[in-house]
């Protein structure tokens, strides 16, 4: 099998086991289970507690003492043990910690899998910045995947979910151990000192003020990305309570609508090569933002009805805002750093954005629906919780464009 057939089927595999899940997790919460919506913020808030520090803590690892495939398969072994357990759990305190120590198993392998496609790539010669995002694609067909099966087999609201997911990790810990060899590039000495040898050489590029603009912006956008996946198939679920929509199709498939949004990442993601070479990352970033703008803009008007053209639309304007941003930014970091700490780096970049980032979008998110956009009798105002997220992706977008200072050449490695 040729490397980017064996990269593809990993790339698959990796979205697919978050696809299983990560959309159709609010309608098991409050349909099923009929927990509270700042209990949720809480449970959707250990993506972001988990990514703080683990993705950095695995990249050290990989970098200087475990090859990077092993560590991966390990994750998604251990990951899968707690998936199948998860459905057990009956009270919301308890499914916090059972949900926070998988999330500790998965979310380091987003980054380690970009740090093992990446090496093997390298290795074999290809440029990451036009080879990566073919590869790329076949995860966000993955998540699309995993999605209509939970959609068409109707267990939105199931913990089958669960299951799914957890089949698919196994499968993925098992061919991880198959993948060609990706060992730790920095070598260890006994006289290394304490930053070095745990590979903190990664955190210096804070010191970089334009490095670190970029990792602050990235867990600002991180927010936004875990806003609408807290709440997009939510949002659909609650139009169920309206008789004229019941038996739409948004209603009645929302998982399958919410698809079309991953159907759009495949093709931005084949245009981040001519994107980023043509604007640089400063302007792709800034779409990026608009982007998510109008993705929150559109929900707010839209409905299953005579608004549907609006939600899909939305949809279709997530593919430019999740991947002008979370890939952009991946290649944009690697090409930013030394091979010794690349896997450290991209464990920084999932920190921010996928760890501080999805912390405070998610915690803030869930208190401030709870206390200014819940009614008494605990339905949702959507219209102004869209339109809220929409002006703070705005404000972000003004501030990235005066504040971020990045010369874009296009026949730079760094570009």
């Amino acid at each position: 099998m040729s490397t980017r057939a064996r990269l593809t089927i990993l790339s698959f595999m990796e979205f697919f086991i978050w696809g299983s899940w990560l959309i159709t997790i609010g309608a098991y919460w409050f349909q099923n289970r009929q927990w509270s919506g700042a209990e949720f913020g809480a449970i959707f808030s250990t993506m972001g507690l988990s990514a703080i520090f683990m993705p950095a803590i695995t990249g050290v690892i990989a970098d200087r003492f475990i090859n990077a495939e092993r560590l991966l398969g390990i994750c998604h072994l251990l990951g899968a043990a707690v998936l199948l357990f998860l459905p057990e759990v009956n009270d919301p305190s308890t499914f916090f910690w059972v949900i926070l120590l998988y999330m500790l198993f998965y979310m380091p392998t987003i980054s380690l899998a970009n740090t093992v496609s990446y090496t093997v790539l390298v290795g074999a010669g290809k440029s990451i910045v036009t080879d990566f995002p073919p590869i790329r694609v076949w995860g966000t067909i993955g998540f699309i995947v995993a999605m209509w099966i939970v959609s068409l087999l109707r267990i939105e609201t199931s913990a089958l979910q669960f299951y799914v997911a957890a089949a698919a990790s196994v499968g993925l810990g098992v061919y991880a151990f198959t993948l060609p060899a990706c060992p730790p590039r920095a070598e260890v000495k006994k006289s290394d000192s304490f930053v070095s040898l745990f590979g903190l050489q990664a955190f210096s590029l804070f010191k970089d003020v334009k490095m670190a603009l970029f990792f602050i912006f990235a867990m600002l956008l991180g927010a936004a990305l875990q806003l609408t996946n807290a709440y997009g198939d939510t949002f659909l679920h609650d139009f169920d309570k309206i008789e004229m929509y019941q038996q739409s199709i948004a209603v009645q498939y929302p998982a399958i609508i919410m698809s079309i949004s991953q159907m759009s990442e495949t093709l931005f993601i084949l245009a981040i090569p001519f994107f980023l070479k043509r604007f640089g990352i400063k302007r792709v970033m800034l779409i990026s933002m608009i982007a998510w703008v109008f993705r929150f803009g559109l929900f707010a008007y839209g409905n299953p009805g005579e608004g549907l053209w609006m939600i899909v639309l939305s949809c279709i304007v997530y593919g430019m805002a999740f991947d002008f941003f979370n890939i952009s930014g991946s290649l944009f970091v690697d090409t930013q750093v030394k091979e010794s700490i690349r896997a450290s780096a991209q464990g920084i970049f999932m920190m921010m954005s996928n760890g501080f980032g999805a912390w405070l979008g998610s915690t803030i998110s869930g208190l401030v629906i709870q206390n200014y956009f819940t009614n008494p009798d605990q339905s949702m105002n959507w219209k102004e919780i869209w339109l809220s997220f929409a002006g703070y992706s705005l404000v972000v977008a003004l501030l990235f464009a005066v504040l971020f200072r990045h010369r874009h050449e296009p026949t730079a490695k760094a570009s």
